[in-house]
């Protein structure tokens, strides 16, 4: 039987810029800046994300220049 989920790539980052509507730039442990949404969770729960947060990152294999915000790290 087939995966019926695709492999996401799971990284931290640092959040750069907050951008009009729920999109942030995040630059990545290596160095790679990314655009990136919160979560539906994250969204439901009103987890408010700002500039030098350190957030969790999960990305497609296949489009390494979008991902979507699944964790905010505590500082």
């Amino acid at each position: 039987m087939a995966e019926t989920k695709e492999e996401l790539v799971q990284l931290d980052g640092v959040v750069t810029k907050v951008m009009p509507a729920t999109m942030y730039k995040v630059k990545l442990a290596n160095g790679h800046e990314i655009l990136a949404h919160i979560s539906g969770k994250m969204r439901k729960h009103f987890i408010r994300i700002t500039n030098g947060d350190r957030v969790t990152v999960e990305m497609s294999p296949y489009d390494l220049t979008k991902g979507r915000i699944t964790y905010r790290h505590r500082n």
